[in-house]
Formats: structure tokens, C-alpha cells, sequence
């Protein structure tokens, strides 16, 4: 008020909506989406008006923010060690002496039968030269290959939500378009389109699009995503904070 400067143009210099502007003023913090905007709004409406914003943080923290909360840790992934299998250890072969009676026998049956076929393939060459093999006319047939199944075509973004705490949520379906949903909610939310664009106060929640999950790093941090049709797939994209749905 003493540098007679109207609200319309902080909004618009600071692209921080005029009831967030307001809360601060009136220090109606739990109007905001969380913590993390509120210093975050706390700073750049400081920086704009010329006041120290590090005074006004600390001012904050120790008046407002919660003590004691545990932040969130990242999920942490079991690692699975393969085991190895054994092979089971071979008994010891016993010490092979010298050859007894019984094998000389078995050997001598052998050299007998050797020379009896021997002679019976001698004497049927006569009658196979007569007879000649039967040539196959035909190929057999090749069954035709199994033709590659096409994946469809995929023609709208379909994103779920899931938060694991009360988060802030903010979805468009691009710049300049009006808001689909904004609020803060401890439930699973579905959303689909063309295009899909999410902006959430935390990254404390699990989001899929299609059926597949996206990677998100947990922390409490603000996020944002762009999902959009490309060529037929979904593509993915991270927004900057300033220009995130409801920023």
C-alpha cells in the first residue's frame, strides 16, 4: 500500500495468483497448497516488494511450520541375491585293474559281430543297386508365418494419481486451457485427454499413465508433468515450477 502498487500487477509480475497474495498478507497460510509454496510465494512476493525475504522465512518457520514431522524418505528397493546351485560332488571312480576274463569274452563277441555285418552289407549291395530310392516330387510345405501383431494406436493419455498423504493437485490439459481439477486430496484421482498436464504440491504420491508407471523420485518437493499424444505413444515431460497448471 505505501508504494501504491495494485494487486493485478504483483499477480501478473510474479505469476502467483492474487488469493495466494492475499493469504500471505493476511498470514491465512493454510489457504496454500503446502509448505513448500508457501515459502516459495513468501520469497518471490518479498524479492518483488524489496524486503528481505530471509527474515520473513524465518519469521515462518518458527511462528507457523510444523516441528517434528519425519520428511519422506525414498522408497527403498529389496535387493534379490541369486543363489548359486551346487552341483552335486561325483563319488570317486574305483582304480581300474587289469582286464579280467569276463571282458576278453565280450570283446571277442564283438569282433564276431562286426564281421558278420560286415559280410551281410557285402552281399545285399547286389540287390540295392537294382532298387532305386524314391525321390520326393514335393517340397513339404512351409506353414505360413505368423503374421506380427500391430499394437494399437494409442489415442488418449489416461494419467491416475495416487497420493500417499493429503497432496495438492492441479490438472489442465495445456497452457491457456481452464483447470480440470484442483485440490488437495488423500484420494486416487483419474484424469484422460489428449493432453494431461499435473502440478502437485508433493512428490509423495505414484502416478501411471496407461497402465504404466511413471518414475517419480519421492521427497516433498513440488513436481510437474506434460503427458501428451506423439506419433501415437505418450511422451513425458517435466514442467518448470513458474509454469505449472494453477501456478
Amino acid at each position: 500500500m505505501r508504494q501504491k502498487i495494485d494487486i493485478a500487477d504483483v499477480e501478473t509480475a510474479t505469476k502467483i495468483r492474487a488469493k495466494y497474495l492475499r493469504a500471505l498478507e493476511n498470514e491465512e497460510f493454510g489457504l496454500l497448497p503446502g509448505n513448500t509454496f508457501v515459502k516459495t510465494f513468501l520469497r518471490t512476493y518479498a524479492e518483488y516488494l524489496g524486503l528481505d525475504p530471509q527474515l520473513l522465512l524465518e519469521e515462518y518457520r518458527a511462528s507457523y511450520e510444523p516441528r517434528g514431522d519425519s520428511e519422506l524418505q525414498p522408497y527403498s528397493v529389496a535387493s534379490h541375491q541369486r543363489q548359486r546351485r551346487r552341483e552335486p560332488r561325483r563319488a570317486p571312480r574305483a582304480a581300474s585293474g587289469p582286464p579280467g576274463p569276463g571282458t576278453a569274452l565280450i570283446v571277442i563277441a564283438g569282433v564276431v559281430l562286426v564281421i558278420f555285418a560286415i559280410l551281410g552289407l557285402t552281399g545285399g549291395e547286389g540287390d540295392e543297386k537294382g532298387t532305386e530310392a524314391p525321390q520326393a516330387d514335393e517340397q513339404p510345405q512351409r506353414e505360413p508365418a505368423e503374421r506380427k501383431r500391430e499394437r494399437p494406436r494409442v489415442t488418449t493419455v489416461r494419467l491416475r494419481v495416487s497420493p500417499s498423504a493429503a497432496t495438492y493437485i492441479c490438472v489442465d490439459r495445456g497452457p491457456g486451457t481452464e483447470t480440470v481439477y484442483e485440490d488437495t486430496t488423500a484420494e486416487p484421482r483419474s484424469f484422460r485427454g489428449k493432453r494431461v498436464r499435473v502440478n502437485a504440491g508433493t512428490s509423495a504420491l505414484r502416478m501411471s499413465v496407461n497402465g504404466k508407471r511413471v518414475q517419480v523420485e519421492p521427497g516433498p518437493d513440488p513436481i510437474g508433468y506434460d503427458f501428451r499424444l506423439r506419433g501415437g505413444k505418450v511422451s513425458t515431460d517435466e514442467i518448470p515450477l513458474g509454469q505449472r497448471p494453477c501456478a
